[in-house]
């Protein structure tokens, strides 16, 4: 209130040996509690892993693994992030890089509820797509629908897979900067890396999810009966709490909204609260996933049949039975 600046605002984040000395009762509570979350969440997600490579055929198995992890993997880097604050840049990046791998392979994963791409196209070949979708175009009904086609289908594909490609690419480059001293997030001069990196990965996110949406609106309906929006509403709060959450409280920070408190600068107590609420908000985000996929599936063969109109189309039904303990 002086005027006078505490030192410890500006002072880089502490050791971990630094914050186990420093902690008192309530904070030993805390963490042991936030720890044993995200430990809970790798011991399920690893037991699904056990029951998906089991029961799945591939490629639905790869898929439906890869999207399972998303929520333990954000509350394990968390976690680590919060013992070893100096870390948290590479926990971050590890973070995002997953997620955007988790983008494409929930496409995949509504193309192989259907029975794959080829079963796709044979069910849906004379269907259009409606590409007025968020998060790129919900506000451009004027759109035309498009034709579901092979073509179509790789190019929706590939909307995903630029994602998860080049934000592995972009994170590697972050970490190659870093150790060069020309990369830090919290600078946001015109000059500094992170301020190019940032918007040009926020662009590649956008695009990638439109693709996921366009699919989603079209299979909704027929994937109803295996809780598809249910997936999709934890799909989508993972990236809303990984990403904007995320944003906010660093902005706030990066502005001092957030005070700074011994050991902790505001950025890097800014980082603490997020990680913290992220270990707890994906340990129920696993518990709620669990209850959606962990599930015995028992596909009937497509049964091939003559239309009205002499054509053959295809049946493709899957009955969902809870696992029973």
């Amino acid at each position: 209130m002086n005027g006078t600046e505490d030192p410890w605002c500006s002072r880089p984040p502490p050791l971990a040996i630094d914050i186990i000395k420093g902690l008192d009762t309530l904070w030993i509570v805390l963490y042991a509690g936030l720890t044993l979350m995200a430990l809970l969440s790798v011991l399920l997600y690893l037991e699904e892993c056990v029951y998906f490579f089991q029961k799945l055929p591939y490629p639905k198995k790869t898929a439906i693994i890869w999207v399972n992890g998303a929520a333990p993997v954000i509350a394990t880097m968390s976690c680590l992030a919060m013992w070893i604050p100096k870390a948290t840049m590479f926990t971050d990046l590890t973070s995002n890089s997953y997620f955007a791998i988790v983008v494409y392979q929930f496409l995949v994963m509504m193309i192989e509820e259907c029975g794959g791409d080829e079963a796709f196209l044979r069910r849906y070949s004379q269907n259009k797509l409606r590409i007025s979708t968020g998060p790129c175009c919900c506000c451009c009904p004027c759109l035309p629908h498009v034709g579901i086609s092979r073509r179509t289908l790789f190019i929706l594909k590939l909307g995903s897979y630029q994602f998860a490609l080049l934000k592995t690419v972009l994170s590697i480059l972050s970490i190659v900067l870093y150790a060069n001293h020309n990369f830090d997030p919290w600078n946001t001069n015109i000059t500094g890396a992170s301020i190019w990196i940032g918007p040009f990965t926020g662009i590649l996110t956008i695009i990638a999810l439109w693709p996921v949406s366009i699919i989603f609106i079209h299979l909704r309906d027929t994937l109803r009966d295996l809780k598809i929006v249910s997936k999709f509403a934890m799909y989508q709060m993972v990236l809303i709490l990984s990403q904007l959450q995320t944003a906010i409280i660093n902005i706030l920070a990066m502005n001092h909204v957030i005070p700074c408190s011994p050991p902790f600068s505001s950025q890097y107590r800014g980082y603490l609260m997020n990680q913290q609420l992220l270990i707890a908000e994906m340990f129920l985000i696993t518990l709620v996933t669990r209850l959606l996929y962990r599930r015995e599936y028992r596909p009937l063969p497509a049964a091939p049949h003559a239309g009205e109109n002499g054509e053959t189309s295809i049946i493709l039904q899957t009955e969902l039975t809870d696992v029973t303990a």
